[in-house]
């Protein structure tokens, strides 16, 4: 695969990230990102690059295309990553650029993310440093966890000098014991929803903060993140399932991808309550065969839109002069009154 070096669009501690272009482009897009570092110092890189071999593909991760070694103008030999590019940047690069993010945008982006983590966790895997910084931005608002230089084997023991992660993210299990299996990404997890909420990071804490009095407060006492206020009920029970002091009670990817806050049912489908599709297991011989029943208001976005006004529900023939807009038709397919099946207009019995 041969490309051209552009510019840096990222640094770290111990290498940069470059956008590049494909000479002969291959993928949808013509452009890679390449992390590059000096041969003398590759063991992070090498050690993603084996990482994101191991995970295998997984639309919410980013994908990895191999490595090269190269010499370029500095006449140093360079090793590189390349990686797939996320023309968005990341969620803390959104977040500076736009502030905080409405609540229904981080369901989306929550959702993905959980998505990712239960790829990893299921391969046997810790990212150890989960944060806005390393969740990436792709078309259609597609977000990838990226940056897994200090992931782990799950059940691996830790060297006892060996940190990973970000204070403000790590866990109070990493900060009293240095432990980091699969419930530190929750709870990371956790601080960077409040993080997209608010604009803020999840431990109010001001700026010259000493990090060491921070992680005691992590790690001791009672002490939790600062749900916000004004996040929905569902959206708060989300959040605090992230926040269990005890490991072993906090929930997985995989709980948290059930819970209503996230749970992904279909844009348009409401799922019928037990007794309503035993009632329906027949179909119906003629329109007055139909049994009475109560829509079930759907939890889409959308019913923020209608009005709260209740619509009795009448279905005219074509010809009838109260016959109602289309806006209106939509208001009152979209409400939770009974049917009116006693004009039956232009209905015809079908046997």
């Amino acid at each position: 695969m041969e490309w051209v070096r552009g510019q840096c669009i990222g640094s770290g501690s111990s290498s940069r990230v470059h956008l590049a272009t494909l000479k002969q482009p291959c993928f949808k897009h013509p452009f890679l990102a390449v992390k590059t570092c000096v041969e003398s110092d590759t063991a992070l890189l090498e050690h993603e690059r084996n990482v994101l071999k191991e995970l295998g593909y997984c639309p919410q991760i980013i994908q990895c295309f191999g490595d090269s070694h190269t010499v370029e103008e500095t006449s140093e030999p360079l090793y590189n990553l390349l990686l797939e590019y996320a023309q968005g940047g990341s969620l803390s690069h959104k977040l500076k650029k736009f502030g905080c993010f409405q609540e229904l945008d981080v369901k989306d982006y929550a959702r993905s993310i959980l998505k990712g983590l239960r790829h990893i966790h299921d391969m046997g895997f810790v990212h150890c440093d989960l944060k806005l910084e390393n969740m990436l931005l792709f078309e259609n608002e597609e977000v990838k966890i990226a940056d897994f230089g200090l992931a782990k084997k799950a059940g691996k023991k830790q060297g006892r000098a060996e940190i990973r992660g970000t204070p403000l993210y790590m866990a109070p299990e990493s900060v009293n014991n240095n432990v980091y299996e699969s419930g530190v990404d929750i709870w990371a997890f956790g601080c960077a929803v409040i993080e997209m909420l608010t604009g803020k990071p999840a431990w109010n804490c001001k700026p010259g903060t000493n990090m060491f009095v921070l992680l005691i407060r992590i790690g001791e006492g009672d002490e939790l993140p600062t749900i916000p206020e004004e996040l929905s009920q569902e959206g708060r029970d989300f959040v605090s399932k992230c926040f269990v002091k005890d490991p072993t009670q906090r929930w997985t990817a995989e709980m948290l991808l059930e819970h209503p806050f996230v749970a992904d049912q279909g844009k348009d489908t409401v799922p019928l309550r037990k007794e309503e599709s035993e009632e329906l297991s027949t179909s119906p011989r003629c329109h007055f065969d139909f049994p009475d029943w109560v829509s079930i208001q759907s939890p889409s976005p959308r019913s923020e839109f209608l009005s709260d006004d209740k619509v009795e529900l009448v279905f005219p023939s074509l010809n009838s002069s109260c016959w109602v807009s289309a806006a209106d038709r939509i208001r009152q397919l979209a409400s939770d009154q009974c049917c009116d099946w006693s004009d039956s207009g232009c209905w015809v019995t079908v046997r």
